[in-house]
């Protein structure tokens, strides 16, 4: 009979586990010692940079949906005058 070769376990390594750490939150330090200004009231009328912008493609979009408008009314027109003859 063959004896039996026992083989030698490896031993496993262990991790230490992780600790969770927390993170502690801190409050919102201020930058400067300059004042705070309060924001603008929502209310108050003020022409920008930015208002320009909007008033332009507001302008540009009234008259290409205007441009349509015709266009579809011409079509209309001549279908009329189509069906008519």
């Amino acid at each position: 009979m063959v004896a039996k070769k026992t083989v030698a376990k490896k031993s496993v390594a262990k991790k230490p586990v992780a600790r969770k750490r927390s993170v502690s939150k801190k409050a919102a330090e201020m930058q400067s010692f300059r004042l705070y200004k309060d924001d603008v009231p929502f209310t108050t009328v003020r022409v920008t940079r930015q208002t320009v912008y909007w008033s332009i493609l507001l302008a540009f979009i009234i008259s290409t949906q205007l441009w349509i408008l015709k266009i579809q009314m011409d079509i209309a027109a001549l279908t009329d005058v189509v069906l008519s003859q």
